[in-house]
């Protein structure tokens, strides 16, 4: 259950890389629930692939666009110009996780468009603020998204573990798992409240993000953005692990 979040990103809206990354990591490094010793290699190769697709993730989505825009800026390209050419650097790596995946995820589709729309609109702005606004928009509907699934019968922390639990007991006992939401009024209280914490942080993320975007100077935006995101999403993660382990949700 300790993984719930990164595993509904990926398959429900999206794999995208981030989430691939907190996925992997936390499938090698949670509870097996009475795996076999003999399958201790495979958890040892699935750590290091974990490891390699955090090292990717980081680089790719954080790093290269972050240390773009600074080196850009600092070659004599406006802000705007750097803002928007290592913005586009993220492209390539997203069209490469939809080639491999072999189909259109709606997450890295829905970043890409928020991309191309947010370039139209600073060339027509000429306005860098735009794009620093950008990112908000796919964190802000992400969001929304999970708190609106609070609503359903199947809330976004319910059918994000699923595939986890799966992976770690089987089909037989993921279906026995997910079958305690008809019954038990402490597991879906468990759920329910997960999806909305996650739901909160990523839509709190997006108003500061606008907030910081038009009262920063530009140039700070861009590192104090990153160094947002870090946080917010260590300290979701951070709670979301405690949680799970006080209230006995680990499979």
């Amino acid at each position: 259950m300790g993984e719930t979040v990164s595993e509904q990103a990926g398959r429900g809206a999206g794999q995208d890389t981030k989430w691939d990354a907190g996925r992997e990591t936390w499938r090698a490094t949670g509870p097996q629930g009475g795996a076999e010793p003999g399958a201790a290699p495979s958890e040892r190769q699935k750590a290091r692939a974990a490891k390699r697709a955090l090292v990717k993730s980081l680089v790719f989505e954080l790093a290269l666009p972050l240390g773009g825009f600074y080196l850009l800026h600092g070659l004599g390209l406006s802000q705007w110009a750097a803002l928007l050419i290592s913005g586009l650097l993220l492209v390539p790596w997203l069209v490469l996780g939809m080639v491999r995946s072999r189909r259109v995820e709606a997450l890295p589709a829905f970043t890409l468009l928020m991309v191309a729309v947010g370039a139209l609109m600073s060339m027509v702005s000429g306005s860098p603020r735009v794009l620093l606004v950008r990112d908000s928009w796919v964190f802000g509907a992400l969001g929304l998204w999970v708190l609106g699934t609070l609503a359903t019968r199947r809330p976004f922390m319910l059918t994000a573990a699923r595939s986890v639990v799966a992976a770690k007991i089987g089909e037989a006992g993921a279906a026995e798992w997910v079958g305690r939401w008809d019954h038990d009024a402490v597991f879906r209280r468990h759920l329910r409240l997960l999806t909305a914490v996650w739901g909160l942080g990523f839509a709190v993320d997006a108003g500061i993000r606008v907030a910081l975007a038009c009262t920063l100077p530009v140039d700070l935006v861009p590192l104090v953005n990153t160094l947002q995101w870090l946080a917010v999403l260590g300290g979701l993660f951070g709670f979301h692990y405690w949680y799970v382990s006080r209230h006995g949700l680990k499979v």
